[in-house]
């Protein structure tokens, strides 16, 4: 059984940063994706961003810039930093993995940008 564990969200003012987590745990031979979606009330979820095993990145546009992906792939965890942070930011972020032609979610974190 594979398991996510995320951390980080929390309350910021606008501007400040915040650092989410997602560390994955249980039978992984290869965790292809990793990344995170977000969802605030009345909206559609979206794709934040996601790295993959070789590095590769892709972008919400609205957070390039002010949001990094990375990984460490000896831990099967995740790192998002989350700079110059808006409160149009303000939702609850979702990590997702992709591993060997399945996808998982993790429970979500909230993150409030409000001042």
């Amino acid at each position: 059984q594979v398991q996510l564990v995320e951390s980080g969200g929390g309350l910021v003012q606008p501007g400040g940063s915040l650092r989410l987590s997602c560390a994955a745990s249980g039978t992984i031979f290869s965790l292809d994706v990793m990344g995170w979606y977000r969802q605030a009330p009345g909206r559609q979820r979206e794709l934040v961003a996601t790295i993959t095993s070789s590095g590769s990145t892709v972008y919400l546009d609205s957070v390039k810039g002010r949001f990094t992906i990375s990984r460490d792939n000896a831990k099967n965890t995740a790192y998002l930093q989350m700079n110059s942070l808006k409160p149009e930011d303000t939702a609850v972020y979702l990590c997702y993995i992709y591993t060997t032609g399945r996808g998982y979610w993790g429970q979500g974190t909230q993150v409030t940008v409000s001042s």
